[in-house]
């Protein structure tokens, strides 16, 4: 048996979730530095509380794919996790802005930081399945495609939670005025609108899709089948057993994946601060004036424009790899992307930020589809799930490790410059992308025997 061929509705319909997911971690990744600093974290220890981001990746994502791969009941097989996912992302989103509150228990930056932990777990909850539901429910011929319109709706997730602070302020005059440690209603606003979006789109991937079950899943791969022996001596530590086993693929893919995102982390704690201080020629210590409130809001525009790029440039993916091929499509949008960043620290004003942040934009959309397209191919059905979410440590690693050195670096090495941490991020693409030339696409190579 084979797989249905699914409509391009279906597949839209299968990753829409994903709008309110990456609408959410929008809103975070443009935000949460600069409501950490309102809060009183100085900038070269923003990376230190970025630490929990990644940190819950490499916890959960591992084992919810582990857990996913094994659950089948009257809701399937991946959906209860979106479900879970989702509540708590969305308890999350409404009360990291609003930490103040707080107070009388704990500093409002630490509960701030408790609730950006709350945030990540449930976003890695939610978001490993619905990688592994592209896995599950399309043909290798549609994985391309499949995980390029999930770009595409985490591009414009992305676009609505980045504008939304500069649009309720400059369209609908929700002020982004700010005192000492409270963060301003433009902020609060959009957390609070990013989780009832969060919930709806969820709720539209559950109710319109539908999941193959154990049973038709092993019909279409006979590697799929899970045996008896295998049922009964399955455990969560199997996890690291499959580690140790993993793909050729997934190995060289890895270090594609750690430079990619060790850029990608880098641009996201230091771009506000970057920014404000390079282009707006903001004094470094100066975080809670007014010119520093309109560069973070104009940082978030600058986020909407490249994830926005990012949701257009997916749909031109598969037809661009299948003409020259998913690893030369990656490389030369990865080249591109650092390109991007390293040309901010020569642009005369924001304006011409945009230019930098369309590259960006080509960047982020190959590194969210091109290489799990090219991993889907090397994996077994029945597995994809755990590796889907191992897969996940060559992300998460590389931003713990700029967690860990970026702040001291910042402070230390860059004169509490943050704009060099923008161009450490850029030269990071350009080593990425010159080990994709040394990634083995089982896929491509099948339709070249």
């Amino acid at each position: 048996m084979e797989k249905r061929k699914l409509s391009f509705w279906q597949i839209w319909n299968m990753s829409f979730g994903f709008l309110g997911i990456q609408m959410g971690f929008a809103l975070q990744n443009a935000n949460a530095s600069r409501i950490l600093q309102i809060f009183g974290a100085d900038v070269h220890e923003l990376s230190w509380f970025w630490i929990i981001a990644p940190l819950m990746g490499l916890i959960v994502q591992p084992i919810i794919g582990y857990y996913s791969d094994k659950t089948w009941g009257r809701f399937g097989r991946r959906k209860p996790y979106f479900l879970v996912g989702t509540i708590l992302a969305s308890i999350g989103l409404v009360l990291m802005p609003q930490a103040d509150i707080f107070i009388s228990f704990l500093p409002a930056l630490w509960v701030g930081a408790g609730f950006l932990m709350i945030m990540d777990a449930s976003f890695n909850i939610a978001m490993e399945p619905f990688r592994a539901l592209v896995g599950d429910n399309l043909r290798t011929d549609q994985r391309t495609a499949g995980f390029s319109i999930q770009t595409a709706l985490i591009g414009f997730g992305a676009v609505i939670g980045s504008w939304l602070p500069y649009a309720l302020t400059n369209w609908f005059g929700v002020s982004n005025e700010t005192s000492s440690g409270i963060v301003p209603s433009n902020l609060l606003w959009s957390f609070i609108i990013g989780a009832i979006i969060l919930i709806i789109s969820i709720l539209v991937t559950v109710a319109t899709t539908k999941e193959y079950s154990p049973e038709e899943l092993a019909s279409f791969d006979n590697d799929s089948v899970e045996t008896e022996e295998e049922k009964e001596s399955a455990s969560l530590m199997d996890i690291f057993e499959d580690f140790k086993k993993m793909p050729t693929t997934m190995r060289q893919l890895s270090w594609v994946q750690f430079f990619s995102w060790f850029g990608l982390f880098g641009m996201w704690v230091f771009a506000t601060p970057a920014i404000a201080q390079h282009i707006y020629s903001l004094d470094h210590t100066d975080s809670s004036s007014t010119i520093y409130q309109n560069a973070g809001d104009w940082v978030g525009i600058l986020f909407g424009i490249y994830n926005l790029v990012s949701a257009f440039y997916a749909f031109a993916l598969p037809y661009i790899a299948k003409k020259i091929g998913r690893k030369r499509t990656h490389a030369i949008s990865l080249i591109i992307g650092g390109l991007g960043l390293l040309s901010i620290y020569v642009m005369p004003n924001e304006n011409w930020l945009i230019v930098s942040m369309v590259g960006v934009g080509i960047a982020w959309a190959s590194i969210l589809a091109m290489p799990y397209a090219i991993l889907a191919g090397s994996i077994s059905a029945k597995k994809m799930g755990v590796y889907m979410g191992i897969f996940n440590f060559f992300i998460v690693i590389p931003q713990i490790i700029n967690a860990l050195i970026g702040g001291p670096l910042v402070k230390y090495a860059y004169n509490n410059e943050a704009i060099f941490a923008l161009m450490i991020s850029g030269l990071s693409f350009l080593i990425a992308a010159a080990l994709v030339y040394k990634v083995k696409d089982v896929d491509d190579v099948v339709k070249t025997v």
